[in-house]
């Protein structure tokens, strides 16, 4: 193609997302042809105002293996653009180590944010070839800084240190693992660091005297003994007849009872994951034991590990420390190294692990790719086009242009989220597909991924909701026995307190993590803004309102300014807030069915989601027979019959929304009973949980076998 038609293709891109495939091809044509030419046409998309053209210039640059293109790269580090110097931070890990660049890399480091977390994961690969100069030059900025008040980001070159794995660095974090006038969290880091240095002279006593000394530091020293123990491996005959299935989403507190559901980030996937784990290990003779791992506490992790060690069947819960505080999935990646070293410790336990089933482009699933990788452990990878389709429907809005970019992707990470997608299903033994029309143009067109070309490694398989929880709602609020139930009655009171003319309206119901992804804002000030307001009242359900997270923090804001809390009551906004999953179903069910003389019933169920994947929340809702409004593109098209079982529209267009809403309000108002019935016969048909699970079931054992036969033919060899 060569370098200049390379860069013509990727600036002449119709769409973002196409020039951000593009960017492959102009690395490739660097690599190919690193001479003169090459870097003056990448040093003119430096200097020019595409920030996309710029990204690629960048890491086309780390391709080409050329000491003009290395010097230039290296002072990209000091470029006054943020976005630049991040993804230089990033590209330079491709090469070999570059000693010009460590000390940037090390302040980068210290500095932290996902800057830092690229800048770490760069010094990480250099420490292969470069690991006495990289602890060297640690060291040297550890003893500058102490004393210093920036514990944090001392913590984080601490951990850096720890990564290094010459011996060289391991008399350093044993003094500061020591010292007992360093801060507590620059101490933790040198302990869980020492956790990974088995055989080392000194480190197993010195973790056993902090574990008997007691204190805080104890129970992360407790963890480090543990990190220094061989791996568990069963004996023979041990090992249990069913598969031990490991899937995670380590921005939730998920638990059986999903009480923390729609806080945070514990949206439908936690919910999912519960219900997937238990149905699981219903598949006789496949799934033996399903182990799933969420963020928790230390002492959570701690005493997870024994059942995770001793019991060999059943649905598992493992807990990864990871920060005090809860924080969105966009800010956790500085947490890779922690997430890692937890989730190893984890999967090290359970004894035998067949197949780690990976869904998500966030933090957690770059660090299990690789724990799996290091304990070869086979992975499945839910494959969507996501973030894709988050660009693809704000480069349609006109609010992500080519300009601004690069300051859009420091907050939301696209460029790096959509490689990673790339690199894990390009690792995944197999791939799992949602359905959505016209999938395979679709992954192909968005993701870059012709699933056409190796059908054997893709399966489509469709998410699932648990019928029981629905029916028994329903069931209960048509009986009329609803003020016996506590959740019920909290709703009768909820909607008691609006103003007296607004309690004879229905209800637009809407459930989920309150995140700008998911639209809650978008709606209340649509809802706000027209009509809708006077034919129906909003409750929101999702959302932690007394602590709320940055990304609810935001939405909360928007929703303030759209009705003021002083002004929601006569206006009809309820926001709830998160509940249990079972109390939300209850909700969705009496606004459908109503409560006599306390909760108007013939509501409807609005997702003004940018894009929905699929959509658990929307299936649970369409089975309570709700009329509902769902996004035009992803999942809900392949279930929602549009000016039937509900309505299906550009939901990033306020005004689209807004008459999709009122047609769906019309068609509530029929109360026909035929509606309900064949969006629930839809739903138990095709998108039960159960399932769900008789699918992927025989997707587990397929990889396990052909993982089985590579291990007996990689002995033979």
């Amino acid at each position: 193609m060569g370098i200049q038609a390379a860069m013509d293709r990727g600036t002449g891109a119709s769409t973002i997302v196409e020039a951000l495939r593009a960017a492959d091809d102009l690395a490739f044509e660097a690599g190919r042809d690193p001479g003169v030419r090459t870097l003056r046409v990448l040093s003119a998309a430096l200097a020019g105002g595409d920030d996309i053209a710029a990204i690629a210039a960048v890491h086309a640059l780390s391709e080409m293996f050329d000491e003009q293109a290395a010097s230039r790269l290296v002072s990209l580090l000091d470029d006054p653009r943020p976005f630049i110097h991040e993804h230089a931070a990033w590209a330079l890990g491709q090469g070999l180590p570059r000693f010009s660049a460590i000390a940037r890399l090390i302040a980068l480091v210290r500095r932290g944010g996902f800057t830092g977390m690229l800048a770490q994961h760069t010094l990480e690969k250099w420490s292969v070839a470069a690991g006495d100069v990289l602890a060297v030059a640690l060291e040297s900025v550890l003893a500058v800084s102490a004393g210093a008040t920036d514990a944090a980001g001392r913590a984080r070159l601490v951990e850096t240190l720890g990564l290094v794995r010459q011996s060289s660095a391991t008399r350093t974090l044993l003094t500061i693992a020591r010292d007992g006038a360093e801060h507590p969290g620059v101490r933790e880091a040198a302990v869980a660091a020492l956790g990974q240095r088995a055989g080392e002279p000194g480190v197993r006593r010195m973790l056993e005297d902090l574990v008997a000394a007691g204190g805080d530091l104890s129970d992360h020293a407790r963890l480090a003994v543990i990190d220094l123990e061989p791996a568990r491996v069963p004996a023979p005959g041990e090992a249990p007849s069913g598969l031990t299935i490991a899937q995670l989403f380590l921005h939730a507190d998920i638990d059986p009872s999903l009480s923390a559901a729609g806080s945070g980030d514990n949206g439908g996937i936690a919910t999912l994951l519960v219900r997937l784990g238990d149905a699981l290990t219903h598949e006789h003779g496949v799934v033996e034991r399903v182990l799933t791992l969420s963020r928790g506490s230390i002492a959570q992790a701690t005493s997870d590990l024994l059942d995770v060690a001793s019991l060999e069947s059943g649905h598992l819960y493992g807990h990864v420390p990871l920060a005090e505080r809860p924080m969105p999935s966009a800010a956790a990646w500085p947490l890779r190294v922690r997430a890692r070293r937890g989730i190893r410790r984890l999967l090290r336990s359970a004894g035998h692990i067949d197949v780690l089933h990976l869904r998500m482009a966030d933090v957690g699933s770059l660090a299990a790719a690789d724990v799996a990788r290091e304990l070869g452990i086979p992975t499945v990878f839910t494959l969507a086009p996501d973030p894709h389709g988050v660009i693809q429907s704000l480069d349609r809005a006109g609010t992500l242009t080519r300009e601004n970019f690069g300051e859009t992707d420091l907050a939301e990470h696209f460029w790096f989220r959509t490689s990673l997608v790339r690199s894990l299903a390009g690792s995944a033994s197999h791939s799992v597909l949602f359905p959505r029309p016209n999938l395979a143009d679709d992954i192909r067109a968005l993701v870059g991924i012709d699933i056409d070309s190796v059908p054997d490694r893709h399966t489509i398989v469709a998410e699932g909701v648990d019928l029981e929880v629905v029916d028994r709602s329903v069931a209960l609020v048509s009986g009329g026995a609803t003020d016996a139930d506590p959740a019920l009655v909290e709703l009768v009171e909820l909607v008691g307190e609006l103003a007296p003319d607004r309690r004879d309206l229905p209800l637009i119901v809407s459930v989920g993590r309150m995140h700008r992804v998911k639209g809650m804002a978008t709606l209340a000030e649509t809802w706000a803004g027209s009509s809708l307001s006077e034919r129906a009242n909003l409750l929101i359900i999702g959302g932690d309102l007394d602590n709320p997270s940055l990304d609810e923090r935001e939405q909360m804001d928007r929703l303030e300014l759209a009705v003021p809390a002083t002004e929601r009551a006569a206006r009809g906004l309820i926001l709830a807030g998160h509940r249990p999953n079972d109390v939300a179903a209850r909700w969705v069910a009496a606004a459908r069915l109503g409560i006599p003389g306390s909760v108007a019933g013939c509501g409807v169920y609005v997702c003004a989601s940018i894009k929905e994947e699929f959509g658990i929340a929307l299936l649970e809702a369409l089975a309570t027979g709700l009329v509902v409004v769902a996004p035009d593109g992803g999942g809900p098209a392949t279930y929602v019959a549009d000016q039937d079982t509900g309505f299906l529209t550009a939901t990033w267009d306020t005004q689209a929304l807004e008459e999709a809403t009122h047609r769906a309000l019309d068609r509530a108002a029929l109360a026909d009973p035929a509606i309900a019935e064949r969006a629930r016969a839809m739903v138990a048909e095709r998108f039960t949980i159960q399932a769900m699970a008789a699918a992927l079931a025989p997707v587990y054992r397929r990889v396990a076998e052909q993982e089985a036969e590579l291990v007996r033919a990689a002995g033979a060899a």
